[in-house]
Order: C-alpha cells, then sequence, then structure tokens
C-alpha cells in the first residue's frame, strides 16, 4: 500500500500500529516536523496532554503548521491532515459525519509531517483528489463543543477577560441552547470564564467549550489586563476547585 493510500483509509485500532510502521518505512515520505513543532509537543507531553485532540490540533492552527494526526475515534484511527494556512484539512471522510458518541471520547494517537499538500501546491504529485478536502474550521468548532476536552485550551487559559469580534453565525457554525445568547452578549460586553459560567443555561464547562470553539475559529479576543478579567477556576477530581 501506498504512502498516498494509508493517509486516506481509515485504520482499526487493533491494526494501527502494523500499519503505521510500514508506512513510516516508506522511502519518499516526509520525515521532518518543524523544531517548533516539536518543541510544542514535547511541551504537550509534559502537561501529558499530548493525546488530547484538542491540544494538538489546536498547536497545529497557532502554528500555522501543516501535520498529519491520527485521530482515534472508537475503534477506528482517522488520519487527518490539517492545513492550518489554508484552513482545509484532507481525511477518508469529513470530520463532521463522526457520530456525537465518538467525539466524546476522540484522542490524539500520533502526530507526523503532512504527507498530501494542498490543493494548488505547485509540486502536485502529492495533492489529492479535490472531494477528499474539507473546511477546517467546523470540524474544530465540532470537536470543541463535543469532544473529549472540557476545560480551556492552554493558550487562552489564566487570568483573562474574553470577548467575541464578530457574530459567528456569519461563518455559519451551530451554537446550541443557551451558546447563541452567550456569544451574543460577548458581542457587547468582555467577561471572565467564571463570569460567563454564571449566565442563563451556561456552566464552566460549556463557557469552556464556547471559549474553546471561537478561539479556533480566530472569533475570540483574548485580554490579560483587561478590568473584566479574572483568574480560570481550577478543577480538580471533584468538580471546580476556584480560582488558579
Amino acid at each position: 500500500m501506498s504512502t498516498d493510500e494509508h493517509a486516506s483509509t481509515l485504520w482499526q485500532v487493533s491494526a494501527f500500529d502494523r500499519l503505521h510502521e510500514q508506512a513510516m518505512q516508506g522511502t519518499d515520505r516526509p520525515t521532518i516536523i518543524s523544531s517548533t513543532l516539536m518543541a510544542e509537543i514535547a511541551a504537550l507531553e509534559k502537561r501529558n496532554d499530548e493525546n488530547d485532540a484538542l491540544e494538538v490540533l489546536a498547536t497545529c492552527v497557532r502554528l500555522q503548521e501543516p501535520a498529519l494526526v491520527y485521530l482515534r475515534f472508537a475503534e477506528l484511527v482517522w488520519p487527518v491532515t490539517v492545513f492550518p494556512v489554508q484552513m482545509i484539512y484532507h481525511a477518508p471522510r469529513p470530520l463532521t459525519e463522526a457520530p456525537e458518541s465518538s467525539l466524546a471520547r476522540v484522542t490524539s494517537m500520533a502526530i507526523e509531517p503532512a504527507v498530501v499538500r494542498p490543493p494548488g501546491h505547485a509540486m502536485s504529485n502529492r495533492v489529492a483528489a479535490a472531494d477528499s478536502y474539507y473546511s477546517l474550521a467546523p470540524a474544530l468548532w465540532r470537536l470543541a463543543l463535543f469532544g473529549p476536552r472540557g476545560r480551556l485550551l492552554n493558550e487562552i487559559g489564566g487570568t483573562a477577560a474574553y470577548r467575541v469580534l464578530r457574530n459567528p453565525r456569519v461563518d455559519d457554525l451551530p451554537l446550541p441552547g443557551a451558546l447563541g445568547p452567550a456569544a451574543e452578549r460577548l458581542r457587547r460586553e468582555p467577561a471572565s470564564l467564571k463570569q460567563i459560567a454564571g449566565w442563563p443555561g451556561m456552566s464552566l464547562e460549556r463557557a469552556a467549550r464556547l471559549l474553546n470553539a471561537l478561539y479556533l475559529a480566530s472569533n475570540l479576543m483574548v485580554s490579560r489586563t483587561a478590568v473584566a478579567a479574572q483568574a480560570e477556576p481550577r478543577r480538580g477530581l471533584f468538580g471546580w476547585l476556584g480560582a488558579r
């Protein structure tokens, strides 16, 4: 099986290690991830976040680094190549088709250099079929709202106040339940995580998920010095403990 086929096929978890090792032995395969991305992944490992799919993808987006990320959905491993500059990704099927039940348990199993290239690349030999690329924003949005991470991404945590830059509905991104009014209110006034959590229908977890989604959609302003800035509540084994 060619490396391109490996990058466009869903694998059973039980077969992942064997197939992954075969793919890594391909002689025409890229072998280098940038030192910057490697350093960030090493930092995630120190925090035991290297399997956190949202943190891994958020790191790629923040650094604007393309990468092949192997995501585990239930018993399937889904190879996803993200292209943050173009805000698209390559995958066997769109991530938005994954059921919410599997989103709640999705993990990152490995990260590698991108095998395929984005559409329009000057070196077209590794550009895949046009219908295998999808918009990245809806996938990140859905993973932020329904994935396993129920706390703020490290990049936007700590002492801060948050404000929405534009109406998320303009980007055609869904805001179920109380998230819509909360996002609209954040367009008018900045607020801390704790304040947002106290709004009607919200909680600390819902507020964190909303802020993560807005951040990944490039629709969140984070201020460390605003009057509304407050320390992020800490989360322990039995719930939220207070400011950290």
